[in-house]
């Protein structure tokens, strides 16, 4: 069965919702995946591998938290170059959100217009 659209736009702007999360405040993997999950209900093993892809690409770095009830956490944070990739990816995503609204926004034809008043 073929993923949906749907599936495909939240894998294709994922990098781009964890940079700008970041760019709010430091975090840690479960925190960004909870956010990610409730707001476009992304699954937790999706941001794993992407938090170490952007770790290796040096968009974020890491350090330690220690946590009074557990292990210490690894918190991420932005770096200069995730703070560019941020405002690039930011940019063309407003561009194609717009392209692609001014597409949906596009007038019905009249007639198709004029069927669904009679009904």
């Amino acid at each position: 069965m073929p993923e949906t659209i749907d599936i495909q736009l939240k894998k294709g702007v994922l990098t781009l919702c964890v940079l700008a999360l970041l760019n709010r405040r430091d975090s840690y993997s479960y925190e960004i995946a909870s956010t990610l999950s409730d707001a476009i209900g992304m699954g937790e093993g999706t941001i794993y591998p992407l938090m170490r892809r952007m770790q290796s690409e040096g968009q974020v770095e890491t350090y330690l938290v220690e946590s009074p009830s557990g292990p210490s956490r690894k918190y991420y944070r932005l770096t200069d170059a995730g703070r560019r990739a941020l405002d690039a990816q930011a940019a063309e995503w407003r561009v194609f959100a717009r392209a692609v609204n001014a597409i949906l926004d596009v007038a019905a034809p009249a007639d198709a217009l004029t069927e669904g008043a009679e009904q």
